[in-house]
């Protein structure tokens, strides 16, 4: 029986879920007013930049869909169908490259591999080498291999999980059939992880569209860049807004990709499914095991140890060799202004959460279930379009109203940061929250009811204590999601205040690679807080648990 929601509860929720979903509603609103100029600017981008544009982001995303598939799905194939010495710790180390985030890896594989750097300094002085020993990785190829290296682990993650609940056992049934090695990998285990691995995929693609570090700095133009370069070099709103929502269209249809592979991920399984004795990974041994342990320790190696261990020789360079030494003073301004940004709006956005995940787990208005769902999807929307997003009405507020200020709250204060904070990342909160009530047994609900407690005491007597590890989990993903966000923050930080990807970017693209060696370095330690997080939840054998 369906509880009824208090009616200051939706009163509080409804006008939430419209402000978070602001920015969006003021992309939709600029083709209403779609007049000779916006059409003129529309024409002039289809004549001149709009194909190039177009152009470089499917050249960027095919081969990345096609990469992190190949190396994610192996990955989890490898670690689930295959048991062989190392396996244990392959099955969490394979998630630390999502601690790197793309454009600090861009910025090491720069300072290492390009023709001035030490590993071709070194190749040249060895061999007698000269000139450059491989193309720059300043380029789209370079690009398409940070993406991949820093991205797979969204498709190992789902694919593994897919892999885990029924491919071991189907396998072990599909031999006892007859059926040989290689035809019931084809036959069963990839056609069983095939939504896995598409939901994987589009989440991957999710990320390369919304990326801007690394496109900015290689110079690419693609769609985020062109955002950027029409609002902030250009001034053209009209442009930004355009180049905003096509983005936007192309994020909707991969998040609709992957809501509905998700979807079809959703079959019965049995807590016991796949953990039987008949149902065991095949053993490898001798140099089949040793190619298997290679095999997956490469990208491990690729996406996160030689590139921690690169930074550390610049930071230890930088400390023994650099003019001024490592800027501590300057480093603990940079830190403080992250770490004050990243937790105020993790504790907003979990306070937001909390309420819309209890009302969706009501569900008896169905308006405000349709604002909560609206709010989930704010972390598909990229930085750079909910940067425009917000843009857009303060520019109108400032030419409306000159003298009131009402516009520059939103572009010189970090009030509009924490905003477009919690417009993208109240999504992650609220998803952490919904799985930790995915866990709740609708009983639960159903006893207090019969015992007469109204809707608030269940949430603060029965569900809060029991959603305690999830809503430790959403504040610290929101956390570390802030930390590293690049395209908003640059868009909309206040002059005074500068954050460490902020600053990262910042000295990478003056070739101070050196000196934005330690803010990058800090940026992949707090990284490792929900890869840790994740790793124990994989040994808890609950993938549910954030």
């Amino acid at each position: 029986m369906t509880l009824r929601r208090p009616s200051l509860l939706s009163g509080l929720l409804m006008p939430a879920c419209l402000l978070l979903a602001l920015p969006l509603l003021a992309l939709a609103s600029s083709w209403l007013s779609f007049d000779a100029t916006a059409l003129a600017t529309l024409a002039h981008q289809l004549d001149t930049v709009l194909p190039s544009y177009a152009l470089a982001s499917l050249q960027l995303a095919v081969p990345v869909a096609v990469g992190v598939a190949l190396l994610g799905g192996g990955a989890a194939a490898l670690v689930t169908l295959l048991r062989f010495p190392g396996r244990d710790l392959l099955e969490w180390a394979l998630l630390l490259p999502l601690a790197m985030p793309a454009y600090v890896l861009a910025y090491v594989y720069t300072d290492t591999l390009q023709s001035s750097g030490p590993l071709q300094t070194w190749l040249r002085a060895a061999t007698g080498a000269t000139g450059a020993l491989w193309p720059d990785i300043r380029s789209l190829w370079g690009a398409v291999l940070l993406f991949v290296l820093t991205l797979y682990p969204y498709v190992y993650l789902l694919v593994r999980t897919a892999l885990l609940e029924r491919g071991v056992a189907l396998m072990e049934a599909a031999r006892l059939l007859g059926a040989g090695p290689w035809r019931r990998v084809l036959r069963v285990a990839l056609p069983m992880a095939r939504p896995a691995l598409a939901a994987g995929v589009a989440l991957a693609l999710m990320e390369t569209l919304a990326d801007y570090g690394v496109g900015a700095y290689f110079g690419l133009s693609t769609f985020t860049t062109g955002i950027y370069r029409a609002w902030l070099s250009f001034g053209d709103r009209h442009a930004a807004a355009q180049l905003a929502t096509l983005l936007l269209l192309v994020v909707a249809l991969l998040v609709w990709t992957e809501r509905r592979a998700q979807a079809r991920m959703r079959f019965a399984v049995t807590r016991s499914a796949g953990t039987g004795p008949e149902a065991r990974p095949a053993r490898l041994r001798g140099a089949a095991a040793l190619a298997a342990l290679a095999a997956g320790l490469m990208p491990v190696l690729l996406g996160f140890v030689l590139p921690v261990l690169m930074l550390l020789r610049l930071v230890l360079e930088e400390a023994l060799h650099g003019e001024f030494g490592l800027p501590w003073a300057r480093f603990g301004g940079w830190a403080r202004t992250s770490l004050t940004l990243a937790g105020t709006a993790a504790l907003l956005a979990v306070a937001l959460a909390l309420p819309m995940a209890f009302a969706a787990r009501l569900r008896s208005h169905a308006l405000l279930t349709a604002g909560v769902r609206l709010v989930s999807l704010g972390y598909a929307v990229p930085g750079a379009v909910i940067a425009i997003g917000l843009l857009l009405p303060s520019g109108w507020l400032q030419a409306r109203w000159p003298d009131s200020q009402l516009g520059t709250v939103l572009t010189s204060t970090s009030l509009g940061l924490i905003y477009a904070y919690l417009v993208r990342f109240s999504a992650v909160a609220l998803q952490s929250l919904d799985s930790g009530y995915a866990r709740l047994p609708s009983s639960l609900d159903e006893s207090a009811r019969m015992l007469g407690a109204a809707p608030l005491r269940l949430f603060g007597r029965v569900h809060l204590p029991l959603l305690r590890r999830s809503v430790l989990a959403a504040a610290l993903l929101v956390f570390v999601d802030v930390m590293k966000e690049l395209p908003a923050t640059l868009a909309l930080r206040p002059f005074d205040s500068d954050t460490l990807a902020v600053v990262a970017h910042q000295l990478a693209r003056d070739e101070r690679l050196a000196e934005a060696a330690l803010p990058s370095l800090a940026l992949v330690l707090v990284g490792l807080a929900p890869v840790m997080l994740l790793s124990r939840a994989m040994r808890r054998g609950d993938s549910t648990s954030i």
